[in-house]
């Protein structure tokens, strides 16, 4: 049976495709004999009640500066959409949250994946704060002298603002000279709270990101930090390494797996550094690329059979 497949995205033509999972999931769909159409998210229209959007045929070709052809646009009321994946990249702002909200009038028949009311009650370093057991000690906070009393017990810290993406904004503080200023002027950047936790020796060995599918795992890959770098994230030069799960990782997937499931968070990537479980990523979680490239599963080919199971 072939679906109608609408991708809520950034514009295509903004990904790098050999790295993306987005695009992976739009090639596997298209492969299965899927249609497939592309909006952003700024597309998007409420009005009275009903939700529509400009949306293009999207065709999609594996192939890097020549990987996609959009058709004529037209506009929609999603009752022919079977699928919406919402997989436009943060920052976590009103902008996106607005949208979670839009995207609860679309009609009854519309799988969204992930289900946008989970999504927006469930930032990546929020939501992991429900397993506290789980994660490093952590304080989120906006006041410097309790950043400032966190460091003196730990030393060497990490701070991270709350909505970001990809590692960016992240710093790791030692002890020295300038650090209340440092502290500070950190601070005084930030709109949210931050997150501030200890540094994880652990971390030159890799920061795992395991997807997870309908509250299974399903892949995993180990990222490790580039020389001079302490974030592992492959969007600052972290080298990514197939890996397999650890008994600890399987313990951190089953205690999650109730809350994704009750959430209808679908597809999850979580980060794990060592023993501990630091993000559940919901919004955009990415790696399956790499994953297959390196001899993994094919995780978009999983996806696919388990949604059109759905219908």
């Amino acid at each position: 049976m072939s679906l109608n497949i609408a991708f809520q995205m950034d514009h295509i033509e903004t990904l790098s495709i050999s790295g993306d999972t987005t695009f992976a999931l739009c090639l596997e769909a298209q492969k299965r004999g899927h249609k497939i159409f592309h909006y952003t998210p700024d597309q998007l229209t409420y009005k009275n009640g009903k939700v529509t959007s400009i949306i293009e045929p999207l065709k999609v070709m594996d192939e890097e500066g020549n990987h996609f052809n959009l058709g004529n646009p037209f506009e929609t009321d999603f009752i022919d959409i079977d699928f919406v994946l919402m997989r436009q990249e943060p920052p976590f702002n009103m902008h996106y949250i607005t949208y979670t909200h839009i995207l609860e009038h679309l009609p009854e028949n519309v799988r969204v994946i992930n289900n946008p009311v989970s999504v927006r009650n469930a930032p990546e370093k929020l939501l992991v704060t429900f397993f506290k057991d789980l994660m490093p000690e952590t304080i989120i906070s906006l006041d410097a002298e309790s950043v400032l009393k966190f460091q003196k017990i730990h030393k060497d810290i990490v701070l991270k603002p709350l909505y970001g993406k990809g590692g960016e904004g992240i710093i790791r503080l030692q002890e020295n000279e300038d650090m209340v200023e440092e502290v500070k002027n950190f601070i005084k950047d930030q709109d949210e709270p931050i997150m501030v936790q200890p540094f994880l020796p652990e971390v030159k060995y890799g920061d795992k990101r395991i997807i997870i599918l309908d509250g299974e795992p399903v892949g995993c890959l180990n990222r490790i930090p580039a020389k001079g770098e302490f974030r592992s994230n492959l969007g600052v030069g972290g080298i990514p390494k197939l890996s397999e799960l650890s008994e600890s990782d399987i313990k951190i997937c089953d205690a999650i797996k109730p809350t994704l499931k009750e959430m209808n968070l679908v597809f999850v990537g979580i980060d794990v550094i060592g023993k501990y479980l630091t993000e559940i990523n919901v919004t955009c979680p990415t790696g399956v690329r790499q994953i297959k490239n390196l001899g993994g599963p094919d995780i978009p080919e999983m996806f696919w059979r388990y949604a059109e199971g759905l219908c």
